[in-house]
């Protein structure tokens, strides 16, 4: 069973409801690599230092803001957690929006599952959750996640809420800053419509991430597993960069690929083809009259 890693309370007005936070990453498929001297194989240690003086314990270390060339403002421990104590443990709801409104570009990694806290919580949470889900909308709210105030996004997943943690705006550069790298050519109607047709033959009508597997974690897994085994290893030879060729020859290949491919699939599905003779062996035996 997987452990809460955060306790708080979801406010929406005077309506408080107790939750717990469970990590919605569950790293699994993570492989860390650590450094090591080439020669003895130790680990990299790394420390702190002073220039000046020299190695720095942690109790001799303070944070503090640069606000101008090598000039800094000291912030103190206290400071940051009087900021902090103002919204400590509170997600408080903002607005409620469109489950559409936000744009992934705002997402962050750092997602969560809200479940209620306690027997107190289950009405309050419930009643929160089906609302936002028949009405098909999310909650932007703000909340302060260990240590750090966030912009989160409440929304209904299955009979579950998740809160996913936003970037602020001033944190994501908007595609505007980067129209000036685009041209603007005269397409063809021939291009536009053999690029659809290619695009509608990857249409799925039902789509499953699970279906996906990250391709270099299970080679990095063989790799180190080989490696461990004392097994020598071949490396494949790198695939060669695809030559570039017409547009529109591409365009055409890539339709008559992908329609070949359909008509294979459903060849196969199709069963085997009924003969004459299959018909007659098929078809039921009459009764004999009289």
């Amino acid at each position: 069973m997987p452990r809460s890693t955060w306790k708080g309370y979801l406010k929406l007005s005077f309506v408080s409801v107790p939750v717990k936070g469970y990590s919605a990453n569950t790293g699994a498929d993570t492989i860390r690599l650590h450094q090591l001297h080439r020669e003895c194989h130790s680990r990299i240690q790394y420390q702190k230092v002073c220039p000046v003086h020299g190695q720095t314990p942690n109790d001799e270390i303070v944070s503090a803001y640069e606000y101008a060339d090598k000039q800094y403002v000291v912030i103190d421990p206290k400071e940051l957690k009087a900021l902090r104590s103002r919204g400590e443990r509170a997600v408080n709801i903002e607005a409620v929006v469109k489950a559409d409104t936000v744009d992934p570009l705002y997402y962050t990694e750092k997602a969560y599952y809200l479940l209620p806290d306690g027997a107190v919580g289950q009405r309050p949470y419930a009643l929160l959750q089906q609302s936002l889900a028949e009405d098909k909308r999310c909650a932007i709210a703000k909340a302060v996640l260990y240590g750090r105030e966030e912009l989160v996004l409440i929304r209904p997943v299955e009979n579950l809420l998740s809160m996913t943690a936003l970037k602020f705006d001033a944190e994501v550069l908007h595609p505007q800053a980067l129209n000036d790298e685009l041209e603007t050519p005269a397409l063809e109607d021939a291009e536009i419509r053999l690029t659809r047709t290619l695009l509608k033959a990857f249409i799925r009508p039902k789509f499953s991430i699970a279906a996906f597997k990250d391709d270099y974690v299970e080679s990095l897994t063989e790799l180190i597993e080989a490696k461990v085994a004392g097994k020598k290893i071949v490396m494949a030879p790198a695939e060669e960069e695809p030559p570039i060729i017409n547009l529109m020859d591409a365009l055409k290949k890539s339709v008559a690929a992908v329609s070949s491919n359909d008509t294979r699939r459903g060849k196969k599905s199709a069963g085997p083809r009924m003969t004459s003779a299959n018909r007659r062996k098929a078809a039921p035996k009459r009764r004999k009259s009289g």
